[in-house]
């Protein structure tokens, strides 16, 4: 089984590059809004009971697909590098991949803020993440996360062996998606 995992900044682009990931490869894509969006109708994510939710859902999806016979699956991820329990969640999922046989890919996305606001609004996007449909919202939940928050790696901090760090600024996702299908021969 292969565990693609993709993380980077809010409107990055994610989720777009995991869906052509998953179009040119045999990989499921589980990006983190389907288990937020789900949770919402009940919860806000921002709340005790909404995280753990979103949490179980999400440990109960992973424990299945880890044991299945799934080629594998792309999930993505708002990585906070300055907290520790962000790592210690990336390290634990892959704990679980890899002790049931998975090899682990890390793809790391990077862009522009410039850019990263104009991808909050595609419609794609909107489609796929009804939270995010309100823009001015979204917006300062950007930025402020940006102030709060290191959302991309430093230089060297990452080491795991199958590893790429991708400026997609000027990258369509097709293209990001074939730069990660070649690298990792998926």
């Amino acid at each position: 089984m292969k565990f693609v995992h993709i993380f980077g900044p809010q409107a990055v682009g994610k989720m777009t590059v995991g869906q052509e990931l998953a179009k040119i490869t045999e990989l499921k894509l589980f990006h983190n809004h389907m288990t937020i969006d789900l949770v919402s109708h009940f919860f806000d994510y921002s709340t005790k009971e909404g995280k753990h939710l979103v949490n179980l859902f999400r440990r109960e999806i992973f424990e299945e697909v880890s044991k299945s016979d799934l080629y594998g699956m792309i999930f993505t991820y708002v990585w906070l590098f300055d907290m520790e329990s962000d790592w210690k969640y990336v390290q634990e999922l892959s704990e679980l991949f890899e002790s049931r046989g998975a090899t682990i890919y890390y793809v790391e996305l990077e862009a522009d803020l410039e850019e990263r606001l104009q991808r909050n609004q595609t419609p794609n996007r909107l489609e796929h993440k009804p939270k995010k449909r309100d823009i001015e919202w979204s917006e300062n939940d950007i930025k402020r996360t940006m102030e709060k928050h290191r959302l991309n790696s430093l230089e060297g901090e990452i080491t795991f062996e199958n590893y790429i760090k991708i400026n997609n600024t000027n990258l369509s996702a097709e293209e990001v998606a074939t730069i990660i299908k070649e690298k990792f021969e998926l």
